[in-house]
């Protein structure tokens, strides 16, 4: 569907709109590149991390910029001829400015969003759990919500994790997530009983919708005194984790569900501090 409304959209543009061959030409470029990365049905968090990408291939502001006004472009031609009736692009937020990477949360800074998602309320349980498990295995939010009870084994603590295309992988659990989704389910039967599979549901019984998680990391970040952060960086500060902590990059890989090695390898750039403490221990003449 998203290959068509690219072709609709770019006939459009020239015939419509009237815009240069050239420029046609490069938002085929840039939609062709989208595509291939988001899919044929791209949620809020595949387009978010379309553009965390192309921060992290070092593009200049300009040509980020020129990538989503092609999307946001496309998304709102879908909604208008019918061809889709939401669109996530609203949500989208501005450029990361040049030569820098989705910045990962220090472990503190972590701890305090996991503490603040704890705010007492209804949903304290629920939160804290969601992201416990987001941070714990470095999941995607597509991967939280489709997250099924008979998915997860508390006693084995593992969670069985259905990726991009389906694709699903065995991931490990930390006892800190253990604990808490422990918390979480014995609450969860008050919701809802035991007829929805989802793990993570809302407060009518439904599974949890993308955009919720983003309102929950959010309100979290803000209330931990972190500003406005999106659940990627949860993802992105976990695998920045356990590079700084040892882990080889196929381990990380193979726990993130990346296709490629090339994809990991950006977690290898590690902050100063840990890289003078690698060098301090490393290197002959580092003391």
């Amino acid at each position: 569907m998203l290959e068509r409304a690219i072709d609709e959209y770019l006939s459009f543009l020239a015939a419509e709109r009237g815009l240069a061959t050239n420029t046609v030409q490069a938002y085929r470029r840039d939609l062709g590149q989208y595509r291939l990365s988001v899919g044929d049905d791209p949620q809020l968090d595949d387009i978010e991390s379309f553009l965390v990408g192309l921060t992290e291939l070092g593009l200049a502001t300009s040509s980020i910029a020129r990538k989503i006004a092609a999307v946001r472009g496309l998304h709102r031609f879908m909604v208008a001829e019918g061809l889709r009736d939401d669109d996530p692009t609203v949500l989208i937020e501005a450029p990361t400015p040049p030569d820098s990477l989705p910045k990962a949360l220090e472990v503190d800074q972590v701890v305090a969003l996991l503490e603040a998602a704890s705010t007492p309320g209804r949903a304290a349980t629920r939160n804290r759990a969601l992201v416990e498990f987001m941070y714990g295995c470095g999941a995607r939010v597509s991967e939280a919500v489709a997250l099924n009870q008979y998915d997860l084994d508390l006693v084995d603590r593992t969670a069985l994790v259905t990726g991009k295309g389906d694709k699903q992988r065995l991931v490990p659990l930390g006892s800190f997530a253990v604990e808490h989704l422990g918390l979480w389910l014995h609450d969860r039967v008050a919701w809802v009983g035991t007829s929805q599979p989802a793990v993570f549901i809302n407060q009518r019984g439904g599974r949890l919708s993308r955009q919720s998680v983003f309102t929950i990391v959010r309100v979290a970040a803000e209330q931990a005194g972190l500003g406005a952060i999106s659940p990627h960086v949860l993802r992105h500060s976990a695998a920045t984790h356990m590079v700084e902590g040892g882990a080889d990059l196929r381990s990380v890989q193979e726990m993130l569900g990346h296709a490629s090695i090339s994809t990991t390898q950006i977690y290898t750039r590690v902050s100063p501090q840990h890289l003078r403490e690698i060098y301090i221990e490393a290197h002959p003449r580092g003391r």
